[in-house]
């Protein structure tokens, strides 16, 4: 995979897609977000109670579109769902890469908004992916997200029981997941500024 550079401390911009209802202060994507809020950018969907999945994916589009750098999406839950809807109908070009975490099962899922984003696609992706999946996982059966890893030719991870990977999982600020993002796509960082175990005990000390 190539690694582009810019100006910045890292060499991507991560472009967070959380799933429904969004993402908590106490989520590992707020606080990824809280500690380097210039290098992440949240997707805002129009509505996180009733997602749509055509404005879901065109949102998503539109905030992607707007970023300069090359682009790592980080997403989660029903996110992953739009985030694979996205690529296969933009293919875009300016994404490096996704990373997809909990990816929800919306072809079984008996919640009927989760069910408006099937069927999940299962065409290959047009650049590299990771999928990190839970055992216990009350919104996909790990099998199931090992499927849906190998449509999409990304790396299946399996990071044991970790149930949804959310809040309720109380990873905080969730290095493991971290050090996953940062081997699988060569992250590349500045006088190592980012560590996130540091920052975010910091953080909460100050």
């Amino acid at each position: 995979m190539s690694k582009p550079t810019c100006s910045n401390n890292f060499n991507y911009h991560f472009l967070n897609v959380p799933g429904y209802r969004n993402s908590g202060k106490e989520h590992w994507q707020t606080i990824w977000e809280s500690l380097y809020p210039e290098h992440f950018t949240r997707v805002q969907q129009e509505s996180w109670e009733y997602p749509d999945p055509d404005s879901w994916v065109n949102t998503i589009h539109k905030f992607a579109s707007g970023i300069l750098e090359p682009i790592i999406i980080v997403a989660h839950s029903l996110g992953c769902i739009a985030a694979v809807r996205y690529a296969v109908q933009y293919q875009p070009k300016n994404i490096a890469g996704a990373f997809l975490v909990a990816p929800a099962d919306a072809d079984k899922s008996e919640n009927p908004v989760i069910n408006e984003f099937a069927p999940v696609p299962t065409k290959r992706l047009p650049f590299p992916s990771v999928v990190v999946a839970s055992t216990n996982d009350p919104f996909a059966a790990i099998g199931r997200q090992a499927n849906y890893a190998a449509y999409w030719g990304s790396k299946f991870i399996c990071i044991g029981d970790r149930g949804h990977i959310n809040a309720d999982s109380k990873l905080e600020e969730w290095k493991e997941g971290w050090d996953i993002l940062q081997e699988q796509f060569s992250i590349k960082t500045k006088a190592d500024i980012f560590n996130p175990v540091e920052n975010y005990l910091l953080k909460k000390i100050i």
